[in-house]
């Protein structure tokens, strides 16, 4: 009886141990304390470094980092950046690691950061889990170097201009032309590697204009040159247009049945100022996007002709006009008419004196049937209102072809062309576009001249 007893105390105590084994082994694999996963090092950037600006790294871990070290190491040997015995682990770190004094001077073109992190886990013997990284960075320190070749001589408020430039970095990133505006304004490769040929505009509705020609390397280094033009001011006109009841009622009220921003809306002077202000902005936002697409390929020429649309076509209402409209003394709203209006006679054909790819070849609100044409380096031609069009998207088209007939589709009161002349999703003077002298000092005679300076070069 009492060894039975004793057996049972006995395998009583097997299972305690068993069982304390593995509460014991399921809390080191499951307990936090005992993590197991390494921490995990990042740097931001593309492997380049100027040498100017801190690098941004993190180092990470779930259950706290306790040290970490950072070296450089370069043809002079290793040196260290940062180490740090963290009193309080941390589960997230966020360093800038400035380059070290004198470093500035340094002739290598490549280097090593090499990180090491470990944390406060008591796995792996009570050590923790510990990683060690090692990034490959590419020293550049020289800025692109950058020069304007070539440059039309103004450009007018709703105008265009020209410019060509070179740009030489064997890391470079990007380029363009920024507006003091904020627009950026695409560069394509042009005539040789290492020159880039750009169209500029000057919105109609901002005042002054300047272009800065920027060139960035994957470094971070950035060149900057500014484009000498001379602003020529221009003056556009102001209307007060009254509203009529007449109007309100029967144009405002059938084109109200169109759109969707109108539907419910009971009063016409409101529907109106939906139309003018909500749908326009939406029909003139589509318009945007689509001309603001420039190519990549290299533009070894660009040659354009003076643009006529329509023979024999009389303006009936100018680029840039600003007007305000008001009901019974009252403003009510406003808007920039942005192309020129043209007429003839009912349903006259529209050519385009260029050739180019068609666009876009749909109905567009306010602006009705509208085909959009490319005509390369981001010149674009527009044309609304039209009764028919004859152009498909995609379409390739040759000089002089026929692309629609006049109408009175969309925003019209009468049968006319809307002509419209877009830069990088800009629009612009088409009475610039329609003169030969102003393409050839403008265009012509600035790709000209440049290639002499890159041939001679």
């Amino acid at each position: 009886m009492g060894y039975s007893r004793g057996k049972k105390n006995s395998s009583f105590g097997l299972w305690l141990v068993i069982a304390l084994v593995i509460g014991g082994a399921s809390y080191v694999y499951f307990s936090t304390t005992f993590e197991r996963n390494k921490p995990v090092i990042t740097m931001d950037g593309n492997g380049y470094w100027n040498l100017k600006k801190p690098l941004k790294v993190k180092i990470a871990d779930d259950s706290g980092i306790k040290s970490y070290k950072i070296v450089m190491h370069s043809k002079d040997g290793e040196k260290s950046l940062q180490y740090e015995q963290l009193i309080t682990p941390n589960k997230l770190l966020e360093l800038e690691v400035a380059p070290p004094r004198g470093s500035y001077s340094m002739k290598d073109k490549n280097i090593q950061i090499v990180i090491e992190a470990q944390d406060v886990s008591k796995w792996n013997f009570l050590n923790g889990n510990s990683t060690t990284k090692t990034f490959n960075l590419v020293i550049d320190k020289k800025r692109p170097k950058l020069n304007i070749i070539n440059n039309s001589y103004k450009i007018s408020r709703g105008g265009s201009a020209l410019v060509i430039f070179e740009v030489d970095d064997e890391n470079l990133e990007d380029v363009y032309i920024l507006s003091n505006h904020d627009k950026h304004f695409k560069a394509e490769p042009f005539y040789k590697e290492g020159y880039y040929i750009a169209l500029l505009a000057w919105p109609v509705i901002d005042d002054g204009f300047k272009a800065t020609v920027v060139a960035r390397d994957s470094a971070g280094n950035v060149a900057k040159a500014y484009v000498p033009l001379y602003l020529k001011e221009k003056k556009y006109k102001l209307s007060r247009i009254k509203l009529s009841d007449k109007f309100l009622k029967g144009k405002i009220y059938d084109l109200a049945e169109e759109f969707e921003e109108t539907q419910g809306v009971d009063g016409s002077l409101e529907q109106f100022k939906i139309i003018n202000e909500d749908v326009r902005a939406k029909n003139e936002a589509k318009i945007h996007k689509i001309t603001s697409v420039v190519p990549d390929e290299m533009v070894k020429n660009f040659k354009i002709k003076k643009m006529y649309p329509l023979k024999n076509g009389q303006v009936v209402a100018h680029f840039g006009d600003h007007r305000k409209y008001y009901y019974n003394g009252r403003f009510v709203s406003e808007a920039y008419h942005l192309g020129l209006d043209m007429a003839s006679h009912a349903m006259a054909p529209i050519k385009s004196s260029n050739g180019g790819k068609v666009v876009y070849a749909d109905d567009n609100g306010l602006y009705g049937n509208m085909p959009i044409i490319s005509h390369g380096l981001g010149l674009y031609t527009l044309y609304g209102h039209c009764s028919s069009v004859d152009v498909n998207e995609g379409e390739e088209l040759a000089p002089n072809s026929k692309i629609g007939n006049t109408g009175k589709s969309g925003y019209a009161m009468g049968d006319h062309l809307h002509f419209g002349v877009l830069v990088q999703g800009i629009e612009v003077r088409p009475q610039e576009w329609m003169d030969k002298q102003w393409i050839k000092l403008n265009i012509d005679d600035i790709i000209k001249s440049a290639k002499k300076i890159i041939n001679s070069k």
